[in-house]
C-alpha cells in the first residue's frame, strides 16, 4: 500500500508537469562543491541552493534543472529527503538541447517571496555536444567550433547556462527553432538572477606522472599542480552580475605568464600568439587609464585547444585562440577586458557598452574615426531586426511604454553590448571627450542604484541637458531614427558668400543629434545637428563654393534606413 500511494504521487507530479509553472521560484544563491574528472569527462556536486517565490501565490512544487548529461542524485529540505521526479525536458537552453529535470514537492508551501534552501547532489558527464545546433541546420563543422563546451583529458571548458546547465537552473522551454523563443528565455533567467550569489569550490587530482594542470575559473589564476607528485587542484570562484556573466571553469595544461595586471594561459606551441599580448598590454593599458582610469582587479586570457573556436567571455576572463599572431586583435581583447576591471558596473549597458566603446575608440586610435565606424557597423547588423519590429509596434500602436528593450533594463547581449556602444560613442560625440571622461572618472559602481545616475554624471559635466536622448535611448526603446535632406537652399549673400540652408527630418521615434556632410567644387563641410523624433531642423552653413551633395549622418548614429541618407543639390 505505502509503494502505490508514492507511485500515485510521483504520477500525479509528471501528468501534471505540462502545467507548472517553471519560473515561479529564482535561485538567489549558489553554494556549490564541484569534483571534476576528465578522464572519464565526468562532474559531480554537492551543495546548497536557496530559491525564493517570484510568483504571486504559494508555492510547493519546484522544479530544478541541470543539463540533461547529468542526473539527479540526492534533494533535502532541513537534511530530509524530499519526493522528486527526475524526467527529460527538451530545451535548448543547454547545448544537448535537453534538461534533465527534477519536479520537487516540499514539506510544506513557500508564500510569495518567501525562500527555501535545497541540499543538493547530481553527478554526470559533459562532453563536446552540438545537438541543439545540428538539429537547426547548422554543419557539424561550424557547430563544433560553436559548441566547444567540454570535459576532456587534455582540455576542459566549459559555460554555464545558455550554453551548458552545469549548475540548476529555473527556465521555461528555449528553442532555437522558434524565432527569439532561446534568447527570450535566457534574457527572462539573466534578468531574475541578476542579483544573485554565485559560489563553487571547484577540485581536480591526478596521480604522479601525469601532466600538470591549471585550474581557472577567473582571471585571478585560479590553481597550479606540481607535475611529477600526485596533486589536487583546489580553487573557490564568487561570480557576481550573473546578468552579463556566464559561471565558467577551465582546466588545461597551459604555460601561465604574468604581467600585472594580465594574466596570460597559453597551450604548448602557441608561444609567438602569447607573445602578441604581452607587447600589446602597455599601448592598451595607457589607453585604458587615459579614459577609464586604472584597472582595479587582474584579467585573464585563456587559450583554446581547437583555434577556430569562438572567443567567449566571463567577467574578466576572456578564452581566445593564441594559435596565430594578431597584434590588432590583441590590443583589442586587452582593452575590452581592461575597461572591465577598470570601470566595474552593476549595469550590463554600462558594464558591457563601455568595453565595446572602448574597443570602437581604440580602433580609431589605431586606424582614424572611419574604421571605428566600420567597427560599430558590424554591431548595428546585431540588433537592427529587433529595433524594426518596435518601429511597427510602434507605428501599429502608437507610443507606449514596456515595448522593446530599454537598455537601462535589458539583459539581451545585442542591446547591452552592441546598442549601447553606439549610445556611448553618440554621447562622446554630443558633449565632447574631455567631459565624458571626467564623468566616467566620477563613477561609482556602489553609487549606481538610480537609472538616472549616468545622466546626471553626464549632464553635470557637459553642461547639457540630455534627458530627451536618454528617454528616446536608455530608459525607452524607440526603435531607431531615420534622417533624410527634406530640403536645401544654396543661396548668395550680399557680400556674394555662398550658403546653403538645410533642413533635416527624422522620421524614426527616436531623437539624435547627426552629423552632415555638405560636398563642394572646393572640399567638404561637416555640421551636427540635433533632430528629435518625427520632427524637422534647419541650419545654415557657409560654404567656399557651389554646394553639390549632402550626405546626413557618417555611420556614428545607428538609423534603420541607410538607402535615403544623400540628397543631390540642383545647380540654382
Amino acid at each position: 500500500m505505502r509503494l502505490l500511494c508514492v507511485l500515485c504521487v510521483l504520477l500525479g507530479a509528471s501528468l501534471s508537469a505540462a502545467a507548472l509553472d517553471r519560473e515561479a521560484f529564482t535561485i538567489t544563491k549558489y553554494d556549490l562543491e564541484i569534483q571534476l574528472e576528465p578522464q572519464q569527462q565526468r562532474l559531480g556536486a554537492r551543495g546548497k541552493v536557496t530559491l525564493r517565490n517570484d510568483s504571486t501565490h504559494p508555492q510547493k512544487i519546484v522544479v530544478l534543472q541541470i543539463s540533461a548529461s547529468l542526473n539527479w542524485r540526492s534533494i533535502r529540505v532541513d537534511g530530509k529527503a524530499v519526493q522528486y521526479v527526475s524526467q527529460p525536458y527538451q530545451s535548448d537552453i543547454d547545448h544537448t538541447g535537453a534538461l534533465a529535470e527534477a519536479i520537487v514537492t516540499l514539506p510544506a508551501e513557500i508564500k510569495p517571496k518567501g525562500s527555501v534552501e535545497l541540499e543538493i547532489g547530481y553527478e554526470g558527464v559533459i562532453p563536446r555536444d552540438t545537438t541543439r545546433l545540428t538539429r537547426v541546420g547548422v554543419p557539424e563543422e561550424i557547430a563544433r567550433h560553436s559548441s566547444w563546451d567540454q570535459i576532456g583529458s587534455s582540455f576542459t571548458a566549459v559555460r554555464g547556462a545558455g550554453y551548458v546547465a552545469w549548475y540548476p537552473i529555473t527556465t521555461e522551454s528555449a528553442d532555437f527553432s522558434e524565432g527569439n523563443s532561446l534568447f527570450e528565455v535566457v534574457n527572462r533567467w539573466k534578468a531574475r538572477e541578476s542579483g544573485s550569489e554565485f559560489q563553487a569550490s571547484l577540485s581536480l587530482s591526478g596521480a604522479g606522472g601525469e601532466e600538470a594542470e591549471t585550474l581557472l575559473c577567473g582571471a585571478n589564476g585560479g590553481a597550479d599542480a606540481d607535475f611529477g607528485k600526485n596533486w589536487t587542484l583546489l580553487t573557490t570562484c564568487h561570480w557576481r552580475v550573473l546578468g552579463t556573466i556566464a559561471p565558467t571553469f577551465v582546466t588545461a595544461s597551459y604555460v601561465k605568464q604574468s604581467k600585472s595586471p594580465l594574466n596570460l594561459f597559453s597551450l604548448p606551441g602557441h608561444e609567438v600568439g602569447a607573445a602578441t599580448y604581452f607587447n600589446a598590454l602597455d599601448p592598451a593599458m595607457k589607453f585604458v587609464s587615459s579614459w577609464f582610469g586604472q584597472p582595479s582587479a587582474p584579467i585573464a586570457i585563456a587559450d583554446f585547444a581547437d583555434p577556430n573556436s569562438a572567443p567567449f567571455e566571463s567577467g574578466t576572463l576572456l578564452m581566445a585562440s593564441m594559435a596565430a599572431e594578431d597584434s590588432k586583435l590583441a590590443g583589442i581583447n586587452l582593452v575590452h577586458e581592461l575597461v572591465h576591471s577598470a570601470l566595474p558596473s552593476p549595469r550590463p549597458w554600462v558594464y558591457e557598452g563601455l568595453a565595446h566603446f572602448a574597443e570602437a575608440m581604440y580602433r580609431q586610435q589605431q586606424g582614424g574615426r572611419q574604421a571605428a565606424l566600420d567597427f560599430l557597423g558590424l554591431h548595428r547588423a546585431a540588433f537592427l531586426d529587433s529595433e524594426k519590429e518596435v518601429a511597427a509596434a510602434l507605428a501599429k500602436n502608437g507610443p507606449q511604454k514596456n515595448v522593446g528593450q530599454p537598455l537601462a533594463t535589458t539583459f539581451d547581449e545585442s542591446y547591452y553590448r552592441s546598442k549601447a556602444a553606439y549610445v556611448w560613442w553618440m554621447l562622446r560625440d554630443m558633449v565632447g571627450d574631455d567631459a565624458l571622461k571626467q564623468a566616467l572618472a566620477r563613477y561609482r559602481a556602489e553609487d549606481d542604484k538610480d537609472p538616472k545616475y549616468v545622466e546626471r554624471l553626464i549632464e553635470a559635466n557637459a553642461k547639457r541637458d540630455l534627458g530627451w536622448f536618454f528617454d528616446d535611448w536608455v530608459y525607452q526603446d524607440r526603435g531607431l531614427p531615420d534622417f533624410r535632406v527634406q530640403s536645401a537652399h544654396p543661396w548668395k549673400s550680399d557680400k556674394d558668400v555662398q550658403f546653403v540652408t538645410v533642413t533635416l527630418e527624422n522620421l524614426g521615434n527616436a531623437g539624435a543629434e547627426v552629423p552632415f556632410t555638405i560636398m563642394s567644387e572646393d572640399g567638404e563641410v561637416t555640421n551636427r545637428i540635433e533632430v528629435r523624433a518625427k520632427s524637422t531642423a534647419t541650419t545654415r552653413v557657409e560654404l567656399k563654393g557651389a554646394a553639390s551633395e549632402i550626405v546626413v549622418n557618417d555611420g556614428s548614429v545607428p538609423e534603420s534606413d541607410l538607402t535615403n541618407d544623400s540628397f543631390e543639390i540642383s545647380t540654382p
